[in-house]
């Protein structure tokens, strides 16, 4: 996939806009490349790429075409699983502060989910990376990625709660942190009540994952992970057509590992806390019903509007538990709301924050690294809508199915402790089709942004 000792040889391939594109063929091409460009019908448009012969009949060149646009890094990686196997190099059309996400989107471009089905034996093409790239952080950065894309890509019967605390625990002994878990009828003995109802029904025993890592005297972060393996709705149960790729709910823990691991791996000084509330939410005869009052870590009872509304349930204990040890920041990730793929489409994950100074950083860090994230508002008036006149807080809510995910995040927010930065990511955690470097599927969303943003916070302190 990648060579950084530079070998003697390596196909070139340059990059070029459209109109770049046009300019080469007038101004530069030689004879015999017009030619093919032209017999082949090359199209010059962002996102096509061709390989030019020489005359010996070996490829003299792979010209791609990108576009203009920030994210243009990705097409110009995406040729890699197009290509031949060899060594190939980019020398031309990559700005030098992009060669580390087009060097990245390489790596991400040949990833293939292959759990479950004869792996391809061709040879992906090699890249010869520059090196003013940092080896080792390109592929701790493709290896978090990937990993976030096979654990959300898992099926539920693949990846249940006890499965996920094992891939928690396998990052754990990877870099020397600290794990445990909190397991089945132990929840209501070390106070998850929130966790225990939302899971008893599963044969399969909810929990609560976490880890441990770094110096205590280093910024305290708190990762916490929205852990649904499997989410049928419960007795609000969903249509099929809602089930369907609800293997994927438990995409916020998938980034919270992933996140965790590119902390990790980067020795970043910080004293790191990552907490998973990993469940189904199923039905048997004791599953916990709509209308219930429901109990949580904080003290809180909270009237339970709908079961589909699990993830901000099983949140509640664990931002609780994450509050208790007073971090400097705590940053949530969970699939929580169709309302913010209604609002913001699949591939713009939502950020709720309540410290403005922190989502302003956090979206400089974004738009420098091009992995988009959208601020949205933590609007107050809509705390009526979470009224109850039974107990603390409603799960849903009134709002008539208006501005779900923000009053999902003003739910959440009353877990969180008074002065405690915090963001919530509200996220698709999936690609609902291909794009250039990143397939159909399980998808990392922001963690590119949050990790620029958390190694830029911690070099400025």
């Amino acid at each position: 996939m990648f060579i950084f000792n530079k070998p003697t040889s390596a196909t070139d391939i340059w990059c070029f806009t459209p109109a770049s594109y046009e300019q080469f063929v007038v101004d530069e091409a030689d004879a015999t490349t017009k030619l093919w460009l032209a017999k082949t019908d090359f199209s010059g448009k962002a996102g096509a790429h061709t390989l030019v012969p020489s005359t010996d009949g070996a490829i003299a060149m792979v010209i791609v075409i990108v576009s203009e646009e920030a994210d243009a890094f990705w097409q110009a990686g995406a040729v890699a699983k197009h290509l031949p196997s060899g060594a190939y190099r980019y020398t031309r059309g990559v700005d030098p502060e992009q060669a580390f996400l087009v060097a990245m989107a390489w790596g991400l471009s040949v990833y293939r989910f292959e759990y479950f089905v004869e792996k391809s034996t061709k040879k992906p093409a090699d890249l010869v990376v520059d090196e003013s790239i940092d080896a080792d952080s390109l592929k701790t950065f493709v290896t978090a990625i990937s990993q976030v894309r096979d654990l959300i890509n898992l099926p539920a019967n693949a990846l249940g709660p006890e499965t996920l605390a094992q891939e928690a625990a396998l990052l754990a002994e990877t870099y020397g942190a600290s794990f445990r878990q909190v397991v089945g009828e132990e929840l209501l003995t070390e106070n998850f009540p929130a966790i225990h109802t939302v899971g008893r029904a599963s044969v399969r025993a909810p929990r609560l994952i976490e880890l441990n890592w770094g110096p205590q005297d280093g910024m305290k972060l708190a990762l916490v992970g929205k852990g649904v393996c499997f989410d049928s709705g419960g007795l609000d149960i969903k249509p099929a057509s809602g089930m369907r790729e609800m293997k994927k709910d438990m995409g916020g823990a998938a980034h919270a590992l992933g996140l965790a691991r590119l902390i990790m791996a980067h020795k970043l000084p910080i004293a790191l806390q990552v907490l998973i509330p990993a469940v189904d939410n199923v039905i048997a005869g004791n599953a916990y019903m709509p209308g219930d009052i429901l109990s949580t870590r904080a003290g809180i009872s909270v009237e339970n509007d709908n079961t589909d509304a699990e993830g901000r349930l099983i949140l509640s204990d664990a931002l609780q538990l994450a509050c208790e040890s007073k971090p400097d920041l705590i940053i949530d990730f969970a699939t929580l709301t169709g309302a913010a793929r209604i609002g913001l489409g699949p591939d713009l994950p939502a950020m709720f924050a309540n410290d403005h100074a922190v989502a302003a950083a956090v979206l400089e860090s974004a738009d420098k690294v091009s992995d988009p994230v959208w601020h949205m508002p933590l609007f107050a008036p809509y705390r009526a809508f979470i009224k109850s006149k039974l107990a603390d807080v409603r799960s849903c809510g009134n709002s008539g199915g208006y501005g779900g995910a923000i009053t999902a995040a003003l739910f959440l927010e009353k877990f969180i402790q008074p002065g405690t930065p915090w963001l919530h990511f509200d996220i698709m955690a999936a690609n609902t089709r291909d794009l250039p470097g990143r397939p159909e599927g399980g998808e990392a969303m922001g963690l590119r942004a949050l990790f620029n943003f958390i190694a830029r916070k911690v070099a400025s302190s």
